[in-house]
């Protein structure tokens, strides 16, 4: 597709040669001609100058003209530069469908289960007792999906998923492989001779629509009641939510982190990698959290962000941090001035 194209895609204004033919996407500092790239971090802009991209997506408000840039260069002024980029790198890079079409041989089916038309099980598929498969669903090879297990309409569900009995996914849902959905929660009671008693986790997952959730995670059942996630929140990989955690409607949480049990996040809350959040604990809406922070109580006020361990307000957490960094420099200063100190009280002693 051409320069053209792609702005009509997107009610764009070209500057420079509209008629470029665009044949990949790539970003800003290693695409060459013929590339498509885009500008929507401001600390990127520094390539503008240098890039070999034949045409650059930018903001509406962007003024080519402050920078120095080859006269090769074209200009496709959008609405959201990212957005854009995303829509033409789908259109324009070819997928490869891995799931198998229709329902392998070595499936395994339950005689009550119910599946839904045009549904993909690739093979060793395991469905099980009353277990519910929802229309357009596809699931890759070695899934396990638990008796009494419900899949809404249009999900995807990698290799190797296995979504425990009873727990409920709705509509246009992407679980990736390794994921578990529904296992025992941790909950374990002293005994009186130091071992423990299990704690029986009679509860379910619910996973609300268009949930994507990466590889190798799991989200523990409740011990009663329902482990919730919201519709529209993204989680990446490697991440923990323990028993009873509710996460909040396109909140979205990074790599390693870990939620304990009963911690309710807020909706469009932004958690970076190897964030802690303790138990018992609630997140309001919009909290941003920086990476390797530790929560440890409840966060009330919407729309602020966090760093550190214990986790403070970005500000507090930065002004400490600097006074850490300058410790060695400050322990030398008050080592000079205990010397001079010692120095004057010799120095009076002598009067």
């Amino acid at each position: 597709m051409n320069v053209a194209e792609i702005a009509r895609l997107f009610q764009g204004e070209v500057i420079g040669d509209e008629t470029v033919e665009i044949k990949r996407v790539a970003k800003i500092e290693e695409a060459g001609p013929n590339d498509l790239t885009f500008l929507a971090n401001p600390k990127y802009s520094k390539h503008v100058a240098t890039t070999r991209a034949s045409a650059i997506l930018v903001s509406r408000s962007y003024d080519p003209s402050i920078q120095a840039t080859g006269s090769s260069l074209t200009f496709v002024k959008v609405d959201n530069p990212y957005i854009a980029f995303l829509t033409v790198l789908k259109r324009i890079t070819p997928t490869v469908d891995t799931f198998y079409r229709g329902i392998h041989p070595t499936a395994v089916v339950a005689s009550t289960a119910t599946i839904a038309s045009n549904v993909d099980l690739g093979a060793h598929v395991v469905i099980g007792e009353r277990a519910s498969i929802g229309s357009r669903t596809r699931i890759g090879d070695g899934c396990v999906i638990g008796a009494q297990a419900v899949i809404g309409d249009d999900c995807l569900l990698y290799p190797n998923v296995t979504i425990y009995h009873q727990c409920r996914l709705g509509s246009r849902v992407a679980i990736h492989s390794g994921t578990v959905i529904g296992s025992d929660g941790f909950g374990f009671a002293p005994r009186p001779d130091g071992t423990y008693e299990k704690i029986p986790q009679l509860g379910i997952v619910l996973i609300q629509d268009d949930v994507e959730i990466g590889s190798n995670c799991s989200v523990d059942r409740a011990t009663i009641g329902e482990t919730l996630i919201k519709r529209g929140a993204k989680l990446d990989n490697l991440i923990q939510v323990a028993h009873n955690v509710v996460i909040g409607e396109n909140t979205v949480i990074a790599a390693q982190t870990g939620v304990s049990g009963s911690t309710k996040i807020g909706k469009n809350v932004m958690v970076a990698g190897q964030v802690g959040f303790a138990g018992h604990i609630e997140i309001a809406d919009r909290t941003i959290f920086f990476a390797q922070s530790g929560i440890g109580k409840s966060i009330t006020e919407p729309g602020k962000t966090y760093f550190g361990y214990p986790a403070k307000e970005r500000g507090r957490a930065f002004r400490i941090e600097a006074v850490i960094r300058s410790l060695p420099e400050l322990a030398s200063e008050v080592h000079a001035l205990q010397l001079k100190v010692e120095e004057l009280s010799r120095q009076l002693k002598k009067k």
